[in-house]
């Protein structure tokens, strides 16, 4: 096996930190380059949970990284240190693979940083979490993206987990329910399905937004919430937006939603911001100067996901210059993000643009419709989205039915070759992108 030379691997981390934005994570300071041999570059991570993360989510940014820094077409693969590949590369292909989502250590209330913006959400999740199905059944719980909506939902969980070790407890995201149940119903394995869900004394889905049009799945979750809530069994759910809000979403089952307590998180301020980079880099193990958490809090406005990948972009830094943590180094970890107007630029601020422009309705976006249409502008949302927000192509097509990331990307490469092609569309989508930012 080659083993990576480091100053190859800082070079790596160097192209990480310019173009990871809200990929990165503190942890990334704790991956450790295994080998590099016949194209392939391993990387060890520090556990399981990491090794689902950076397979799911960072794989193209270390490849673009390890391609740039070294020249040539290289491949990257994950690993945790104590095991063989082997162990992590098959996927189980019956129920037992929805299992995915596990409880997180690392999300618990101790280290969930209240404010202002989530103070109402915080406190009912605690109040769930000691009376499950008697206080705020169903909970629901929305905001935008990288809040913290995932860390009350496993903090939740993992309270009444610990209080009750008995308890039933099925915590997975909307899509892994959606994908179940159909591959339930093609395997004629729908009573198995039904068990699972029914007989729970916990059920926690979230992104619960991505039942929009699908309407067998909308019909079984409706019969497995009016079982659990009729058995006093809890109900947690969380979504981008209020359950009146989501596109294509059943009417009975946006009164069941609002039944119980309905509580968003919105944007923390300032001195809520202050804070979770203290608490954030202190559960890491950084030490960050008062004056350098200042500066990250007043730079990054937009929401906890990002405050942490500016931590990880300013120890990654640190670590590989082999400097101490200050305030010149931190302006010079952070001097690779977008231009402050662009962070401000949400997905909802597209939808809305493209659908004014090219009359269309939102719910048409989000549906299976692929009329010209229909999927020309959808594909003008996807391409502006990946060029004017942080998100990533997942994310992206989560907002459209929960397309996957090839889906963007392929719409992505389309509108650049028809604005390659055509020079009035391609001024239409600068005037649209210019109309995006202004917003």
């Amino acid at each position: 096996m080659g083993k990576v030379d480091h100053a190859l691997w800082q070079k790596i981390i160097q192209h990480v930190i310019a173009s990871g934005g809200n990929v990165i994570r503190p942890w990334f300071t704790e991956l450790e380059p295994i080998a590099l041999e016949h194209g392939l570059l391993e990387i060890a991570t520090p556990g399981p949970a990491e090794l689902r993360y950076c397979r799911d989510h960072a794989t193209d940014l270390f490849t673009r990284a390890a391609q740039a820094a070294t020249g040539r077409l290289i491949g990257v693969c994950f690993l945790t240190r104590a095991d063989a590949r082997s162990d992590h590369d098959e996927t189980p292909d019956g129920p037992e693979a929805f299992d995915a989502v596990k409880l997180d250590e690392d999300y618990s209330f101790d280290s969930f940083v209240t404010g202002p913006c989530n103070r109402l959400a915080h406190a009912a999740c605690l109040a769930v979490s000691g009376s499950a199905g008697k206080t705020y059944n169903p909970l629901f719980i929305h905001g935008c993206v990288g809040l913290g909506k995932t860390h009350l939902l496993q903090a939740t969980a993992g309270k009444i987990k610990a209080d009750r070790n008995d308890a039933r407890i099925v915590l997975l995201s909307c899509e892994m329910f959606v994908n179940h149940f159909i591959e339930s119903v093609e395997r004629g394995e729908l009573h198995d399905f039904r068990y699972r869900y029914r007989h729970s004394d916990v059920l926690v889905i979230d992104d619960v937004q991505f039942l929009s049009d699908h309407e067998q799945t909308q019909e079984e979750f409706f019969h497995t919430f009016n079982t659990l809530y009729q058995t006093q069994k809890q109900i947690i759910l969380s979504s981008d937006r209020s359950p009146d809000e989501i596109p294509g979403l059943e009417e009975r089952l946006v009164s069941r939603f609002n039944w119980g307590l309905v509580a968003q998180i919105g944007r923390p301020c300032y001195e809520t911001r202050v804070a979770i980079v203290h608490k954030k880099a202190r559960i890491r193990g950084i030490k960050l100067p008062d004056d350098v958490a200042c500066f990250i809090a007043a730079t990054i406005d937009s929401n906890t996901r990002e405050l942490e990948g500016a931590i990880a972009k300013v120890a990654m830094l640190a670590q590989v210059s082999e400097r101490d943590i200050d305030l010149p180094l931190a302006e010079e970890a952070l001097g690779a993000l977008p231009d402050p107007s662009a962070q401000h630029v949400t997905i909802e601020d597209i939808l809305r643009i493209v659908t004014h422009h090219y009359r269309v309705r939102l719910a048409d976006l989000q549906s299976k419709k692929r009329s010209r249409s229909i999927a020309l502008p959808r594909q003008v949302c996807m391409y502006l989205a990946r060029n004017l927000t942080p998100h990533s192509l997942e994310e992206i097509g989560g907002y459209f039915g929960g397309r996957d990331h090839t889906t963007v990307l392929h719409a992505k490469r389309s509108i650049e070759a028809a604005c390659k092609k055509d020079p009035h569309f391609q001024a239409s989508i600068d005037h649209l992108a210019q109309q995006v930012q202004s917003a």
